[in-house]
């Protein structure tokens, strides 16, 4: 299997393809365009699906949709690809990685094979969070430097499918999470960033060290420059175990002030001493906290502008100028539920940060805000919430908890930092979010932010965090209506 790429035979290799989710179908329908023989397997049987299913099946694939196609690996596979949220150890996955016969790939792995020769470079990021953000931004700067460059991957659009396009593009911003990276082995990015490593998804891993190991893989025959993260010695020493290719550089971002070979700021300037000639004596400027400023002219909380470094390092490895970086952080969007403001409400500013679905992020968004009454909880997917309380615990107004998990947070509360009063709300999807807010404005004084940043997933009520987000916007708004 490890020579093949886009233009060999793949006539007599059975590929088979686990879910059908949008990096399943992209991955099989490559994978039928190039010539396997295709199995889809996928537990679920929904009406998109099904959909999907037919048009594979019209292309010759075939497709086993239901409770119970993803137990066991089909007779003769060669190829397993699996989607993204699939863990080592189940059984379909630990059955074709323990085969000598049967290799194991995720999407971009695959995608990354199937390349064109000479196609668009990858400049990747991966870490515990900020990778959509940093990605997003990165586009945009690639974008004001006039190239066709869409962000792909974990970001939504499959990197398969980016690759099969026939139009082609200039580059690729490319968001890889831990899960796409463990069954990764031949990625060669041109530039690729950690941005930061903190407990996350221990339950899929078995543990920090696997976790981190993992998202070193991004690093791994990096082409130009290793980006890492200054304030985060554990990104640095990915870099340092990484097999790079010759005249690869490890390129530091951080919000300090920058020395020689790193990115970082100089008073209220993002400054370049990496990518310049003249680094040993002076910087480059590439933009401002103005032009990272938000549409109420609000600052950039810290790790928005650590986000923003990162995007500008990857860019200028590929070689955008100064210019493209300022113009591409002034034209970026930050996407929804993302530190979002959603209302201000008698004197208390309502926040949706329901993307902070780690203790990590949660921290970053708590630090952003002096006195905060805190809105947590769902599936913790095995973290503990110790540090947060210990370093954010002088924040809190008061908690106010929801979810599976909750009782984690609860106890860390207690042992850390027990004057602050915590409510627990348990009520279905419905009025949810009502009751949340009702307990939050009980605590809230005039300055204060109510701060939906739950450090935990969202399934275990909701469909995906951005509907755990728009709930909590439209109990705020009906919150507000009261109130005229």
């Amino acid at each position: 299997m490890d020579h093949l790429g886009r233009h060999d035979s793949w006539e007599g290799v059975h590929a088979v393809v686990a879910g059908l989710g949008a990096s399943g179908y992209a991955a099989a329908d490559a994978l039928v365009q190039v010539g396997a023989r295709v199995t889809i397997l996928d537990d679920g049987e929904g009406d998109l699906l099904r959909e999907r299913a037919g048009i594979l099946e019209v292309l010759g694939a075939e497709v086993r949709l239901g409770p119970g196609a993803t137990a066991t690996l089909p007779a003769g596979a060669a190829l397993l690809v699996p989607f993204p949220g699939l863990p080592p150890r189940t059984p379909i996955v630990a059955e074709a990685a323990q085969a000598r016969d049967v290799a194991v790939w995720s999407e971009p792995e695959l995608a990354w094979r199937l390349r064109e020769p000479g196609a668009a470079p990858w400049l990747a990021v991966t870490g515990t969070n900020g990778k959509t953000t940093t990605v997003q931004m990165l586009e945009s700067i690639l974008a004001a430097a006039g190239l066709r460059a869409p962000a792909v991957g974990n970001i939504g659009v499959p990197v398969t499918e980016a690759v099969m396009d026939p139009a082609g593009y200039d580059v690729l911003a490319v968001e890889l999470s831990s899960f796409q990276l463990h069954f990764a082995r031949s990625l060669a990015c041109e530039a690729s960033a950690v941005l930061n490593v903190a407990d996350d998804h221990l339950d899929w891993h078995g543990g920090p060290a696997d976790y981190a190991r993992d998202k070193g893989r991004i690093y791994e025959h990096v082409e130009r420059a290793c980006v890492y993260n200054v304030d985060d010695p554990a990104t640095e020493r990915l870099v340092r175990d990484a097999d790079v290719q010759e005249g690869a550089r490890a390129i530091g971002f951080t919000l300090g002030v920058p020395s020689v070979g790193m990115v970082g700021m100089v008073d209220d300037v993002l400054a370049d001493r990496a990518f310049v000639p003249e680094r040993t004596t002076s910087a480059a400027e590439l933009a401002t906290l103005g032009d990272l400023a938000g549409p109420a002219g609000e600052p950039p909380a810290p790790h928005v502008v650590a986000n923003a470094l990162a995007a500008a390092a990857l860019a200028r490895a590929h070689g955008v100028p100064p210019v493209a970086v300022r113009d591409g952080l002034r034209a970026y969007q930050p996407g929804a539920h993302r530190i979002q403001q959603i209302a201000e409400v008698d004197g208390v500013t309502f926040v949706d940060d329901s993307k902070a679905t780690n203790p990590h992020a949660a921290i970053g968004s708590l630090l952003a805000y002096p006195s905060v009454v805190w809105v947590a909880g769902g599936q913790a997917k095995g973290t503990t919430f110790d540090g947060l309380v210990e370093r954010t615990g002088s924040r809190l107004r008061a908690a106010v908890l929801i979810g599976a998990d909750r009782a984690v947070i609860r106890d860390a509360l207690r042992r850390h930092a027990p004057e602050v009063p915590v409510v627990e709300v348990d009520a279905g999807k419905d009025v949810l979010m009502d009751r949340v807010v009702d307990a939050a404005v009980r605590f809230a004084r005039p300055g204060d932010t109510v701060l939906l940043a739950p450090g935990c997933a969202s399934l275990d009520q909701f469909t995906s965090y951005a509907e755990r987000g728009d709930s909590f916007a439209a109990a705020v708004a009906r919150h507000a209506a009261t109130r005229r």
